[in-house]
């Protein structure tokens, strides 16, 4: 079972120009820390690569199901689950959700087919 985000939280992630993200390693240990665009739609938290592939951040990511962020006032462990074969509605929201915060023309390789096919959801643990 997966947590939900509070309201404060939700306003920290939705604040934040970008997340740090540490995907767990398989003992538990954290990778080293990257940063991501991040996005609220609705009370749920996502991100993106622009395009998928299996090795790298993303990769890892899939794999592991889990990792560590961290926004200003925030720093929290989550889950990890691929949605990037949600339902259209979900996919709108959260193509809307990168044009509001990142513009036009920052969210234009966030909104492709192949991006929209990488959409990760995060919720804590």
């Amino acid at each position: 079972m997966t947590g939900r985000w509070s309201a404060a939280e939700l306003r920290l992630i939705a604040a934040a120009r970008e997340l740090r993200i540490a995907v767990r390693r398989a003992d538990g240990g954290l990778r080293p820390w990257l940063p991501i665009w991040v996005v609220r739609a609705g009370d749920r938290v996502y991100v993106r690569s622009w395009h998928r592939r299996d090795t790298g951040w993303f990769g890892q990511a899939l794999r592991s199901q889990r990792a560590r962020i961290r926004v200003p006032g925030l720093d929290t462990d989550v889950t990890i689950e691929d949605v990037g074969g949600a339902s259209p509605d979900v996919n709108a929201d959260v193509n809307d959700a990168y044009r509001a915060k990142y513009g036009p023309g920052g969210a234009a390789s966030m909104v492709t087919d192949a991006a929209v096919a990488t959409t990760l959801r995060l919720d804590p643990e």
